[in-house]
Protein backbone atom coordinates (compact mmCIF):
# COMPACT_ATOMS: atom_id res chain seq x y z
CA UNK A 1 0.00 0.00 0.00
CA UNK A 2 1.19 3.51 -0.79
CA UNK A 3 1.63 5.93 2.11
CA UNK A 4 2.86 9.51 2.47
CA UNK A 5 5.46 9.93 5.19
CA UNK A 6 4.74 12.79 7.60
CA UNK A 7 8.16 12.50 9.24
CA UNK A 8 11.43 10.87 8.24
CA UNK A 9 11.40 7.17 9.06
CA UNK A 10 14.71 5.35 9.16
CA UNK A 11 15.12 2.73 6.40
CA UNK A 12 11.84 3.83 4.78
CA UNK A 13 12.16 7.41 3.56
CA UNK A 14 12.12 11.14 4.23
CA UNK A 15 9.18 13.32 5.19
CA UNK A 16 6.91 14.07 2.22
CA UNK A 17 7.91 11.02 0.19
CA UNK A 18 5.38 8.53 -1.16
CA UNK A 19 6.58 5.03 -0.32
CA UNK A 20 5.29 1.48 -0.44
CA UNK A 21 4.63 -0.04 3.00
CA UNK A 22 3.08 -3.32 4.12
CA UNK A 23 -0.43 -3.07 5.50
CA UNK A 24 0.50 -4.36 8.99
CA UNK A 25 3.51 -2.06 9.25
CA UNK A 26 1.34 0.92 8.38
CA UNK A 27 -1.55 -0.06 10.65
CA UNK A 28 0.54 -1.11 13.68
CA UNK A 29 3.51 1.26 13.54
CA UNK A 30 3.25 4.21 11.15
CA UNK A 31 -0.38 5.26 11.66
CA UNK A 32 -0.52 5.15 15.50
CA UNK A 33 2.66 7.26 15.72
CA UNK A 34 1.37 9.70 13.07
CA UNK A 35 4.39 8.98 10.88
CA UNK A 36 2.41 8.37 7.69
CA UNK A 37 -1.03 8.71 6.06
CA UNK A 38 -2.61 6.72 3.24
CA UNK A 39 -1.85 8.06 -0.24
CA UNK A 40 -5.33 8.95 -1.51
CA UNK A 41 -6.23 11.57 -4.12
CA UNK A 42 -7.00 14.13 -1.40
CA UNK A 43 -3.83 13.52 0.60
CA UNK A 44 -1.71 13.52 -2.58
CA UNK A 45 -3.19 16.90 -3.58
CA UNK A 46 -2.51 18.32 -0.11
CA UNK A 47 1.04 16.90 -0.23
CA UNK A 48 1.67 18.58 -3.59
CA UNK A 49 0.41 21.92 -2.22
CA UNK A 50 2.57 21.56 0.89
CA UNK A 51 5.63 20.64 -1.18
CA UNK A 52 5.10 23.68 -3.43
CA UNK A 53 4.79 25.95 -0.39
CA UNK A 54 8.02 24.48 1.01
CA UNK A 55 9.79 25.02 -2.33
CA UNK A 56 8.70 28.67 -2.41
CA UNK A 57 9.80 29.18 1.19
CA UNK A 58 13.18 27.54 0.51
CA UNK A 59 13.68 29.67 -2.63
CA UNK A 60 12.87 32.85 -0.69
CA UNK A 61 15.31 31.90 2.07
CA UNK A 62 17.99 31.13 -0.53
CA UNK A 63 17.46 34.49 -2.26
CA UNK A 64 17.74 36.32 1.08
CA UNK A 65 20.93 34.40 1.92
CA UNK A 66 22.46 35.33 -1.47
CA UNK A 67 21.58 38.98 -0.89
CA UNK A 68 23.13 38.88 2.60
CA UNK A 69 26.24 37.13 1.23
CA UNK A 70 26.69 39.91 -1.31
CA UNK A 71 26.44 42.57 1.39
CA UNK A 72 28.97 40.73 3.58
CA UNK A 73 31.37 40.25 0.67
CA UNK A 74 31.10 43.93 -0.31
CA UNK A 75 32.00 45.12 3.19
CA UNK A 76 35.26 47.03 3.51
CA UNK A 77 37.87 45.46 5.78
CA UNK A 78 36.29 45.20 9.23
CA UNK A 79 38.40 46.77 11.95
CA UNK A 80 38.49 45.74 15.58
CA UNK A 81 40.68 47.11 18.35
CA UNK A 82 42.10 45.17 21.25
CA UNK A 83 44.67 45.63 23.98
CA UNK A 84 48.00 44.29 22.82
CA UNK A 85 51.41 43.92 24.38
CA UNK A 86 54.90 43.89 22.92
CA UNK A 87 55.18 41.97 19.68
CA UNK A 88 51.49 42.45 18.88
CA UNK A 89 50.25 39.66 21.16
CA UNK A 90 46.73 40.33 22.44
CA UNK A 91 45.71 40.21 26.08
CA UNK A 92 43.19 37.42 25.63
CA UNK A 93 41.57 36.38 22.36
CA UNK A 94 38.93 37.84 20.12
CA UNK A 95 36.09 35.33 20.02
CA UNK A 96 33.86 34.33 17.14
CA UNK A 97 30.96 35.87 19.09
CA UNK A 98 32.64 39.29 18.96
CA UNK A 99 33.33 38.89 15.24
CA UNK A 100 29.72 37.82 14.61
CA UNK A 101 28.46 40.90 16.50
CA UNK A 102 30.73 43.16 14.41
CA UNK A 103 29.48 41.66 11.14
CA UNK A 104 25.90 41.85 12.44
CA UNK A 105 26.28 45.59 13.13
CA UNK A 106 27.83 46.15 9.70
CA UNK A 107 25.14 44.39 7.64
CA UNK A 108 22.14 44.75 9.94
CA UNK A 109 21.19 41.06 9.87
CA UNK A 110 21.63 38.38 12.52
CA UNK A 111 24.77 36.25 12.19
CA UNK A 112 25.30 33.10 14.25
CA UNK A 113 28.78 32.68 15.74
CA UNK A 114 28.69 28.99 14.82
CA UNK A 115 28.45 29.91 11.14
CA UNK A 116 31.88 31.60 11.16
CA UNK A 117 35.15 30.01 10.10
CA UNK A 118 38.11 32.19 11.00
CA UNK A 119 41.60 31.56 9.63
CA UNK A 120 43.42 30.76 12.87
CA UNK A 121 42.95 31.98 16.44
CA UNK A 122 42.70 35.73 16.81
CA UNK A 123 45.33 36.24 19.48
CA UNK A 124 47.79 38.43 17.56
CA UNK A 125 47.41 41.74 15.76
CA UNK A 126 46.93 41.37 12.02
CA UNK A 127 44.48 40.59 9.26
CA UNK A 128 42.28 37.50 9.32
CA UNK A 129 40.01 35.93 6.72
CA UNK A 130 36.47 35.19 7.90
CA UNK A 131 34.16 32.78 6.08
CA UNK A 132 30.44 33.08 6.91
CA UNK A 133 28.38 30.01 6.04
CA UNK A 134 24.82 31.28 5.62
CA UNK A 135 23.29 28.09 4.17
CA UNK A 136 24.71 24.83 2.89
CA UNK A 137 25.12 26.41 -0.57
CA UNK A 138 25.72 30.10 0.23
CA UNK A 139 28.91 31.41 1.81
CA UNK A 140 30.44 34.86 2.13
CA UNK A 141 33.98 35.95 2.81
CA UNK A 142 35.28 39.10 4.47
CA UNK A 143 38.46 40.41 6.04
CA UNK A 144 38.99 41.37 9.70
CA UNK A 145 41.86 43.56 10.77
CA UNK A 146 42.81 43.58 14.45
CA UNK A 147 44.51 46.81 15.53
CA UNK A 148 45.93 47.83 18.91
CA UNK A 149 43.95 50.23 21.07
CA UNK A 150 45.18 53.76 20.58
CA UNK A 151 46.44 52.99 17.08
CA UNK A 152 49.96 51.91 18.03
CA UNK A 153 51.71 49.22 20.04
CA UNK A 154 51.62 50.04 23.72
CA UNK A 155 54.80 49.09 25.52
CA UNK A 156 54.61 48.01 29.13
CA UNK A 157 55.69 50.67 31.54
CA UNK A 158 58.45 49.59 33.83
CA UNK A 159 58.15 50.10 37.57
CA UNK A 160 61.03 52.63 37.43
CA UNK A 161 59.18 54.84 34.95
CA UNK A 162 56.13 54.98 37.21
CA UNK A 163 58.18 56.22 40.18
Amino acid sequence: MKVILQETVQKLGKAGEVVEAKRGYYRNFLEPRHLAVLATKGTMKKRDEDMEALRKKAQKAHDEAVKLAESITNLPILKMTAKAGDGGKLYGKITSKEVAELIEKSVGAPINKRDLKISGDINVLGTYSVLVKLTSEVQAKCELEVEPEGGRHVAHESSEAKA
